[in-house]
This record gives C-alpha cells, sequence and structure tokens, in this order.
C-alpha cells in the first residue's frame, strides 16, 4: 500500500501545481484581456460555483470503479485546457469561463472520488497521516506555483499556462493509472434513484453523532475564514501601510503553517480526540484572526502562520472522519456533500465580508471575528468532554 499511497500523492503533488498556476492566471487572464476587475473576480466564483452540486457529483463517484474515475477525468481536463490557446480577446473569454465551470466540476468528481478510495484500499487508523501529507502536498505547491505562474504569464501569456495545467493533469493521470488497486464494481440496486442517492450524503452526516459536529464546526470556521479572507486588503492597505501585493507575502506564510500542519496532523489525530483537535484548531485560527487587527508586520506575520496550524486542522479532522465513518458504499457522497457543507460559507462570507469592510473597522471586525470563533471552540471542546 505504500507504493499505492506514494503514487497516489506524487499525483496530487503534480497536479496541485498545475491547478494553482491556472487558478491564479485566469484572474489575471481576464483581467488583461478585458480591464475589467468583476470579471476576473468572477473566475474564482466560475471555479467553486460547482461546489453547489457537490453532493450530485458525489453520486458519480459511489456508481463507478473510483480509480478509472480518476484517471479518465484527469484525461479529459488535459485535452481540454489546450482549447484555452483561442482565447486572446475580449469577446473569447466566456470560453475561459465555460472551461472553469468543468474544471470546477471535474474537480468536485475527482476529489469525492480521491476520498472514497482512499478509505477503500487504505489503512483507516492512517487516513489521519494520509490526508495530512496530502494537505501537506497541495499547500507546498501553492508556496511555488503562483511565482511560476506569474513569470510564464508575463513572458508568454495565459495560453502556455493552460498548456502547462494540462500536462501536469496528463502526468498525474499517468500515475494514478500504475496505482496496483483492487476495486470492485458497485453494486448497482435495483431501487437505485439519482435524487435519493444523492441525498444519501446528507443523511449519513446528519445521522452520525461523530460527523455533524465536526462538519458543522468546520462550516462555521469556514463561514469565519471567509470573513478573514475578506478582510485581508485592508488589513495589509489601512492596517500595516503596504501596498496590495503584501498580501501575497501573508498567504506564503500561511501555507508554510499549512505544511507543518499537515505534516502533523497522523500523530495528532492517533493521539488527541477529533472534537479536541477540531476545538483547538479554531481556536488558533480565532485567536491569530483576531490579532490580525494589530497594525504591526511581525504580528500580522505570526498570526498567518497560526491560521496556517488552525485552519487544516478543522477541515482533515472532519474529512478523515468522514472517510472512516461513512459506510463504503456512501464514501463518495458523504465526502461530496461535506465539502459543500464545508466551502459554500467560506464562499458566502467571502461576498458579505467584501460588503462588511467597506464600513466596519477591522480594528472592530477582527476582534469580535476572534471571539465569536473562541466561543464556538470551547462550546464543541465542552461537549467533547460531556
Amino acid at each position: 500500500m505504500k507504493g499505492t499511497a506514494g503514487l497516489y500523492l506524487a499525483g496530487v503533488l503534480v497536479s496541485g501545481f498545475g491547478s494553482t498556476a491556472m487558478w491564479l492566471a485566469s484572474g489575471i487572464w481576464v483581467k488583461s484581456l478585458t480591464g475589467s476587475d468583476s470579471l476576473a473576480a468572477l473566475t474564482v466564483f466560475a471555479l467553486w460555483a460547482p461546489v453547489l452540486l457537490g453532493p450530485l457529483l458525489g453520486t458519480v463517484a459511489d456508481r463507478v470503479r473510483r480509480r478509472p474515475l480518476m484517471v479518465w477525468s484527469d484525461v479529459a481536463m488535459a485535452a481540454l485546457l489546450p482549447t484555452l490557446l483561442w482565447v486572446d480577446s475580449a469577446d473569447r473569454v466566456w470560453l475561459l469561463f465555460a472551461v472553469l465551470v468543468l474544471y470546477g466540476a471535474q474537480g468536485a468528481v475527482h476529489d469525492a472520488a480521491e476520498a472514497a478510495l482512499a478509505a477503500g484500499v487504505l489503512d483507516r487508523r492512517r487516513l489521519g497521516d494520509f490526508n495530512g501529507l496530502r494537505t501537506t502536498a497541495n499547500e507546498g505547491m501553492k508556496l511555488i506555483a503562483p511565482l511560476a505562474a506569474a513569470g510564464l504569464f508575463a513572458r508568454y501569456g495565459g495560453g502556455p499556462v493552460a498548456l502547462l495545467d494540462a500536462a501536469t493533469f496528463a502526468a498525474a493521470a499517468g500515475l494514478f493509472a500504475l496505482m496496483r488497486v483492487r476495486e470492485e464494481r458497485p453494486a448497482r440496486r435495483e431501487s437505485a434513484h439519482w435524487l435519493r442517492d444523492t441525498a444519501e450524503g446528507l443523511r449519513t452526516i446528519r445521522s452520525s453523532p461523530v460527523l455533524r459536529p465536526l462538519v458543522g464546526t468546520g462550516a462555521f470556521t469556514m463561514l469565519l475564514a471567509g470573513l478573514n479572507g475578506a478582510a485581508v486588503y485592508a488589513v495589509v492597505g489601512s492596517g500595516l501601510g503596504r501596498s496590495p501585493a503584501y498580501a501575497g507575502v501573508l498567504y506564503a506564510v500561511q501555507g508554510a503553517g499549512s505544511v507543518v500542519a499537515g505534516l502533523a496532523a497522523g500523530p495528532v489525530l492517533r493521539r488527541v480526540p477529533e472534537r479536541l483537535v477540531s476545538a483547538a484548531g479554531l481556536a488558533l485560527f480565532a485567536t491569530a484572526a483576531g490579532l490580525r487587527a494589530v497594525p504591526h508586520d511581525g504580528v500580522a506575520l505570526a498570526a498567518s502562520a497560526v491560521i496556517g496550524l488552525g485552519l487544516p486542522a478543522v477541515l482533515f479532522t472532519a474529512m478523515t472522519a468522514v472517510q472512516r465513518e461513512a459506510p463504503a458504499d456512501a464514501v463518495g457522497r458523504a465526502a461530496a456533500t461535506a465539502h459543500t457543507l464545508l466551502f459554500v460559507p467560506n464562499a458566502v462570507a467571502l461576498a458579505v465580508g467584501a460588503g462588511l469592510v467597506a464600513f466596519l473597522d477591522v480594528r472592530v471586525l477582527l476582534p469580535l471575528l476572534g471571539v465569536a470563533g473562541l466561543a464556538v471552540a470551547g462550546v464543541t471542546a465542552a461537549r467533547h468532554r460531556t
């Protein structure tokens, strides 16, 4: 199984590099062609919109064998991305948005298949280690890929970035194809129905005394994370007196904290109860977000590192529990539903936060955010003791 896990993590590493590069370049691409900040911001929405259909897309992962689904969905994206070479003027930007929506849908299906495959072929006692290493691989790429994408786009434009991403999808497909796993074709029940099967993921989470509080804490944490993310440029500008580019430094430091969190995930989850890990992650995040109101570079950098430690802890604790607790034939739907429940609040809070920072000083907003997070963390920890 070590070889299988190694190939899988290599695939995550390769595709994560290309995806991060493409996600960054898409906004710059639209801005350079149209001059519109609003359209550039919509690229993020296009990528995240399919998350709303997560439960339905997760059903796909439970109806077929997961490894072939991962391979062929990556092959499809490798074939689709070169069409973006045609996007060389403002009137062709629609194609980029169409591809980004498909990109997001493919990602939702792929993530559900990954979660289900890992739950089926790996030792469940080691799922925490595995998910932690996956987090480390993804966050590590976020430290490298933006620089490569920005340089490539500045020199050659968006087309070569799309080709780079296509190449990483092809490479990931090859690595996933090499994994030696035994999968039985999922049994198709005579009473199967798309809508009923789609709702199974939500029923699994809602009925589980383990999953319900962990996913709920994660959703609340991501709601606060969206408000915190919306305030970052106000923190950089009015708080620290820096140019907007300094936000990249804060994100890089946060990514470094997430790498450390991923490496520590397995040992921590084996020794500490899940609810306490989730509560501690939320408490770290909330404390650091509140401290971002302090107008000092050192405090801002330290807070970013602590956010990088706390935020992933809440997420990989919830997702590891889903992989372990959900029935084998419903892991894909449960994982996709959990992903929707976790990340839709983040998207909503980003939009709401963008309006809040226009009339509410971040020196007020962020401490309030911190107090709310610490209160919920305390309740989560207390319920564990009960």
